[in-house]
């Protein structure tokens, strides 16, 4: 009888420590799957990106107005937040991947808004300075680090640019998955306001200039003059083609004005040789009548 008890006490703590070490690894599942956020990031071609905190996404002032530029703006904020999606609701493969996009449409909207904050620039001030954003194409730059810059606050009108802030001009990502992030992710404020905020972090600008040489020799400025004046060829066959067209257009307008002077020249030449016609008529008749007046 003890002997099976105690078989049975050991059998319950089997089970107890098999449940125990189910629920650790479950536990432990949960904690090494990443976040949406950090897993967004971390995508190929999202190195712009910082990770946004979730406090700041989870207080509305900082959301306002965005559930009208967003599809799906409900779920896709819950999507981001990693908040299990209702029960009772089934999605399709299709309205899935419009959840993702908007869920990425809405984070890149909030990041914009993250950015310009303190908490925002100090993550982005991290990348600045591991270079995660590129450097300056140009030269004479000696390879500026630069910035992530939209030319629009409006999501959809162009893809983001990255800022040198030597040259002060603006470049395309070297690598193409960065080409097509929109610009209004990243506004056209941060870039600015961050070397507003880090004065140290703005370099001199740039004074440097490519000077063109032939032969080790600089170039006069007038060795251009006739590639500024020169025309370009189908601008200059239109030119020639309209003129043409407008000489003929003369010369027919000339033939006719000679046709018609011709003629009134002989209408007027034959009312001259009526009129003389009949003044020898008359002067016929006079001599006739003189004749037989003796």
């Amino acid at each position: 009888m003890a002997a099976r008890q105690g078989r049975q006490a050991d059998s319950v703590d089997l089970v107890s420590e098999s449940d125990s070490e189910d629920s650790e690894d479950m536990s432990g599942s949960d904690a090494d799957e990443p976040s949406w956020i950090s897993w967004f990031c971390g995508l190929r071609g999202n190195e712009f990106f910082c990770e946004v905190d979730e406090d700041y996404i989870e207080d509305d002032f900082n959301l306002s107005g965005l559930a009208s530029q967003v599809p799906y703006y409900e779920y896709a904020l819950d999507m981001i937040l990693d908040n299990e999606p209702p029960a009772d609701v089934m999605l399709t493969d299709h309205q899935h991947e419009m959840l993702e996009n908007a869920a990425e449409m809405l984070y890149g909207l909030i990041h914009a808004r993250y950015l310009v904050t303190q908490r925002g620039l100090n993550a982005m001030l991290e990348k600045l300075k591991n270079c995660d954003f590129g450097r300056c194409p140009r030269v004479l730059c000696d390879g500026q680090p630069c910035l992530p810059v939209g030319t629009s606050d409006l999501p959809g009108t162009s893809t983001v640019k990255i800022f040198c802030p030597k040259c002060e001009d603006i470049y395309y990502p070297r690598i193409d998955y960065q080409c097509s992030i929109d610009g209004a992710y990243f506004g056209t404020t941060f870039p600015h306001l961050m070397l507003m905020t880090y004065p140290m972090y703005r370099p001199p600008k740039a004074t440097g200039k490519y000077v063109p040489r032939v032969f080790g020799f600089k170039l006069h400025a007038s060795a251009y003059q006739n590639r500024d004046q020169r025309q370009p060829q189908g601008q200059q066959q239109r030119v020639n083609g309209a003129a043409g067209v407008a000489a003929a257009g003369a010369g027919a307008a000339g033939t006719s004005a000679a046709v018609a002077a011709a003629s009134n020249a002989a209408g007027s030449r034959q009312q001259q040789l009526a009129a003389a016609g009949g003044c020898q008529a008359q002067s016929v008749d006079q001599d006739d009548e003189s004749g037989e007046d003796g």
